[in-house]
């Protein structure tokens, strides 16, 4: 697949969308405060009625950037009065259990506090290969997804999902929007799956959107993989709600509350401005500097992913990040194992990877990026380089480039794109196209 293939604008899946009794608040020139945050929270919950219920939260791990903090604080100061009980449910999808000290670092509480005005709150990471944490809630049979799929899976998927989120009157998801390279835009219901699901159906949502390759999800609205997302969903017979954030880093310039449909149907929209960047030429390299929340490879992949529809054929892509010192924690051995390749390196020899869960191998493919396997050769269409802290053999074994971090100075892609190069700073939520098969791009209304 050539530079122009992946820049053109992917096809569009029809889904009902419905605003309901959705409620905004949109900052058009800035951001919106932490007193205008909470004031929104405190807004959305008087128009409902949570006298004695029990609310679970469903939000982010460190790994997404938002004011969390701030949220935090405004949902314990809207409800904590009136439910009989509230508590938070980490999405960690397959990522590593966060530890005490993190779980406070993340929601803004000293351990004093989680000791005093905290106590009562339950704060619980999601446990995906616990059996006894999850819970099946229904099934999607093989006709479903081969018609959602249009076809490129025909399987039986058991919906599990963490037990936790059946045991509450209400749960709402707490999270950001932004693009994303398996379901086309983050947040909503992706927050339950695969965020607190079950590995059955997190690998063939993983797979699903591998099949149909980065470079033509990522930044589609209305996608495969987002039905599967929705349909699984509609298993939860529980009510439910959502806070979806618009944000660069911490701040925020729009918050959105309503069912997990509709907030974030209008907060994929807004992302659609703020968080996609035309470009009007490819480069031949690429430095995109991970930020210190990806710690392993498994999550500043998310730099390739925002940025592989801008490197030229032949160019390059580095990932920088010289506090990277891991593949993957949880997954590291089953990457080794097979490295990383291209999507039609695996399909042409899929026996030999029969054993290999559909999130690693949509992992391995989503690094490499987009390519061809023919006659046994494997041509990949970009280099991709770590500049990290994970050792030169060990880059090589894993089929990536290898450069020393200590090698490179970023002021070097500084104000060069004229010449090639470009620099990307805090690379990984920010999707980069080119202009080219896009006549009337949507330029940002702010950007990093």
């Amino acid at each position: 697949m050539c530079l122009a293939c992946i820049n053109r604008t992917p096809k569009r899946v029809d889904v009902a969308e419905s605003r309901g009794t959705m409620i905004q608040r949109v900052s058009e020139d800035g951001w919106l405060s932490d007193a205008g945050l909470r004031a929104f929270v405190m807004e959305a919950f008087s128009r409902e009625n949570f006298a004695n219920k029990r609310v679970l939260f469903v939000i982010p791990d460190a790994t997404r950037s938002m004011p969390m903090p701030t949220m935090f604080r405004a949902l314990h100061e809207a409800l904590h009065r009136h439910v009989a009980k509230m508590d938070f449910l980490i999405a960690l999808g397959t990522h590593p259990p966060m530890p005490q000290k993190a779980i406070n670092k993340l929601v803004g509480i000293s351990q004093q506090e989680r000791e005093g005005k905290y106590r009562d709150i339950g704060l619980f990471n999601h446990e995906w290969q616990n059996r006894n944490a999850l819970v099946r809630i229904g099934t999607l049979t093989e006709d479903m997804l081969a018609e959602i799929s249009d076809g490129l899976l025909r399987e039986r998927v058991d919906v599990t999902i963490n037990r936790r989120v059946l045991e509450y009157d209400l749960v709402c998801v707490v999270g950001p929007v932004f693009p994303h390279e398996v379901v086309g835009f983050s947040g909503g219901n992706k927050y339950f799956f695969p965020g607190v699901a079950g590995e059955e159906i997190l690998n063939v949502f993983h797979w699903l959107g591998a099949l149909i390759t980065n470079p033509m999800i990522n930044g589609a609205k209305y996608t495969p993989v987002r039905k599967v997302v929705d349909t699984a969903a509609s298993f939860i017979h529980v009510e439910k709600r959502c806070f979806c954030l618009n944000v660069m880093g911490k701040d925020c310039k729009a918050i959105y509350y309503g069912t997990p449909e509709e907030a974030w149907s209008a907060a994929a929209d807004l992302s659609a401005r703020t968080h996609i960047r035309y470009m009007d030429r490819p480069f031949k390299s690429v430095l995109a500097m991970a930020p210190e929340m990806y710690d392993e490879i498994w999550v500043a992949g998310k730099c390739m992913y925002k940025l592989e529809p801008v490197v030229a054929d032949g160019g390059e892509l580095i990932i920088y990040g010289p506090h990277i010192h891991e593949i993957s924690v949880t997954h590291g051995k089953l990457i080794k194992r097979i490295g990383y390749h291209t999507r039609d390196y695996f399909l042409a020899q899929m026996d030999q990877f029969r054993d290999i869960p559909g999130g690693i191998l949509a992992h391995s493919t989503h690094v490499r990026g987009i390519g061809t396997y023919e006659d046994g050769v494997e041509k990949c269409r970009v280099q991709v380089t770590l500049a990290t802290s994970i050792p030169e053999e060990e880059c090589k074994a894993i089929n990536l480039g290898y450069r020393d971090p200590a090698s490179i100075d970023p002021e070097q892609w500084r104000n060069r794109e004229d010449e090639g190069l470009l620099l990307v700073e805090r690379a990984g939520e920010v999707l980069y196209r080119l202009n080219e098969g896009n006549p009337e791009p949507k330029r940002p209304l702010h950007t990093a």
